[in-house]
């Protein structure tokens, strides 16, 4: 499963994350800047994801915590490719998670898990 739009969004839309059986409209397309992150509190007040919109402006959601220092810093993280995979690293210890899978580029036993997302109009 892939959690990346397949067309630039309009700065106009709106961003969903799909959350168990729902749709959770999340901001406004035109507050992300490609090559950066940004971190959204979920419903339950605990969890956050993570949200990316990458230079050739897909999107993308993950889990904002790391899984090896245990805080809530992916969003922050360093936005790069490997081998044509959007990832980001960790701000704190560089790890790389694949944007699209949550695979951990760095330690195949770690990965984060990753919403689906869409663009709305």
């Amino acid at each position: 499963m892939t959690t990346a739009t397949t067309t630039a969004p309009p700065p106009y839309a709106s961003v969903q994350l799909r959350l168990d059986e729902s749709w959770l409209t999340v901001c406004a397309c035109d507050r992300l800047t490609p090559g950066r992150g940004v971190a959204v509190l979920l419903p339950d007040g605990r969890r956050q994801a993570a949200l990316f919109l990458d230079r050739d402006r897909r999107l993308y959601a993950i889990d904002n915590r790391d899984p090896f220092s245990g805080a809530a810093v992916l969003a922050r993280g360093l936005v790069g490719s490997a081998d044509g995979r959007p990832f980001v690293a960790s701000p704190l210890l560089k790890q790389r998670f694949d944007l699209a899978s949550g695979r951990c580029l760095d330690d195949d036993a770690a990965g984060v898990g990753v919403y689906e997302v869409r663009v709305l109009a």
